[in-house]
């Protein structure tokens, strides 16, 4: 049986505490399926075909994003509302230190797109999409989390009407579409993707609430439950992340300022339950895990806004230019979220390790613990 303090400490890690642990995990009998240049081409292709055909789907326009925000502006987004994990700050002397700026590297875009809506004139049923990286220092390296972090940043302005669980449902199964479109397309590239050991991804993703998955399992901590959930149903959309569930821990931290985790939703039974948000998980069957690919939904209005930051206390946002700019209604109602390039290229190009398709650092114990399975991470 798990303690609280297990469901405690599992709420904002990746799952895995160390590097002897992971090396029990990582597979012994991988072997890459495409060469060291048909990944780079199969990388690109993938990029180029998602990309495509998300702003086909979603009537989004690809945007620039930036790297570095203002600090004093709240625009960066801190992925959880326990402090856990802060930005890079740095100072900006300029001009002899007589106008300097204090800058902050973007740990994802979530708020700032959001902003951006307005800025590139986007009404309801338009959006965005940026090719967003960033930095997240705070991360344990593992197989599929890294300091460096790059996502299809993508934000589309919404009407009142539409802040209901059933467009938040057809906005994912459209995403799903453009997923499952990769896989066969890169399948007829790179024929020797089509692998009988890793079946193809389910056409249809399935939507589950979180209440419902800590039902069905009690007393495991989060990604145990997740785990057991995709090796059920390969492909799904978990909803409610943020708020607390029965047990009174939420399935995950979520900010407080972006997606609405509060709003009451109700089930095809009447049961109530609360979050217009989730996140899109599957089965990975290299790594034999669960693989999270997007995190995202429908975010706050003015009032649920309030109601998140009280729960959160963090009231003192309100003071931002952000945050103000929802209260006052100068900033569109809108659904966004982030797909992990690399997280999806990972998957779809079947590899056993983040390090095989990004380049960034990685300790050398993590290296040498690869390197023994035939698992060479780029540098």
């Amino acid at each position: 049986m798990q303690t609280i303090q297990d469901k405690r400490t599992d709420l904002a890690g990746p799952g895995i505490g160390d590097y002897r642990e992971l090396e029990k995990i990582l597979p012994d009998d991988y072997h890459s399926l495409l060469s060291p240049k048909e990944t780079q081409r199969a990388i690109y292709a993938a990029k180029a075909y998602i990309e495509e055909h998300l702003c086909k789907e979603l009537n989004l326009l690809l945007v620039q994003v930036p790297l570095i925000v203002e600090a004093e502006s709240g625009v960066n987004d801190m992925l959880d509302r326990d402090g856990s994990r802060t930005p890079i700050q740095f100072h900006i002397s300029n001009d002899r230190n007589l106008h300097p700026l204090e800058a902050q590297v973007v740990q994802a875009a979530t708020k700032w797109k959001r902003m951006a809506l307005n800025e590139f004139g986007l009404g309801p049923g338009e959006g965005l999409i940026t090719d967003m990286r960033a930095v997240r220092k705070d991360y344990f390296l593992d197989h599929d989390h890294s300091a460096y972090v790059d996502q299809w940043d993508w934000e589309r302005a919404i009407t009142a009407e539409d802040r209901n669980l059933d467009y938040l449902k057809e906005t994912v199964k459209k995403i799903w579409k453009v997923i499952t479109g990769a896989e066969r397309h890169l399948h007829k590239l790179f024929p020797a993707l089509k692998d009988p050991r890793y079946p193809p991804l389910p056409e249809q993703i399935r939507f589950i609430h979180a209440e419902d998955i800590l039902e069905m399992y009690p007393e495991l901590p989060r990604k145990q439950r997740e785990t057991l959930l995709v090796q059920k149903y390969p492909a799904v959309f978990i909803i409610g992340i943020g708020w607390p569930l029965k047990d009174g821990y939420p399935h995950e931290m979520r900010a407080a300022d972006y997606d609405d985790w509060i709003t009451e939703v109700h089930g095809p039974d009447g049961q109530v339950t609360h979050g217009l948000n989730g996140d899109i998980l599957v089965w990975n069957p290299v790594t034999r895990r669960r693989h999270e690919l997007m995190s995202g939904g429908i975010r706050v209005n003015a009032e649920t806004l309030r109601q998140q930051l009280a729960m959160s206390k963090q009231l003192d946002f309100l003071k931002f230019p952000y945050h103000q700019g929802i209260l006052n209604g100068e900033i569109p109602l809108s659904i966004g979220g982030g797909i992990g390039q690399s997280r999806t290229q990972m998957l779809l190009l079947h590899k056993a390790h983040l390090g095989e398709v990004s380049v960034t650092v990685w300790p050398r114990i993590l290296k040498e613990i690869c390197a023994q399975r035939d698992i060479h991470v780029l540098e």
